[in-house]
């Protein structure tokens, strides 16, 4: 099968490789020229990363979703989409607040924060919600 092989570098990324190498079956280098190609490939990568934080950080390792039903199982995905969002969405204000990159926080990190403070919270009900109103 004939390929293509791009060697390109990352420059001004800290802890980057020396060297990264894509081979692609993608062959015509006018209509995706290799800068391109390196570009795409890294943004990839982050989507990989989300569904490693979903999978194995958020859920846990070896742990399946439990509901038994199709709208159940929707409905268990959306919340890990929604938790998952959360927690991005509180790495983000701090990364604003500390005037960095949020792609340099921990994922990991931040769902151990959230672990630790929701042991603090009480559980309420669902009937304490006439109670609280």
């Amino acid at each position: 099968m004939p390929v293509r092989v791009i060697d390109y570098c990352l420059d001004g990324v800290a802890d980057a490789e020396p060297i990264y190498r894509l081979v692609t079956t993608i062959l015509n280098h006018e209509k995706a020229p290799a800068a391109q190609l390196a570009a795409l490939y890294h943004e990839r990568w982050e989507i990989e990363t989300a569904l490693d934080e979903l999978k194995t950080h958020l859920r846990g390792a070896g742990i399946v979703l439990r509901s038994k039903t199709p709208d159940l199982v929707r409905q268990e995905f959306y919340g890990l989409m929604m938790a998952h969002f959360a927690i991005r969405g509180l790495m983000h204000e701090a990364a604003l607040k500390a005037d960095d990159d949020p792609d340099r926080l921990s994922f990991l990190h931040a769902v151990r924060v959230v672990r630790r403070k929701l042991a603090r919270l009480p559980a309420i009900p669902p009937s304490a919600e006439a109670r609280l109103s």
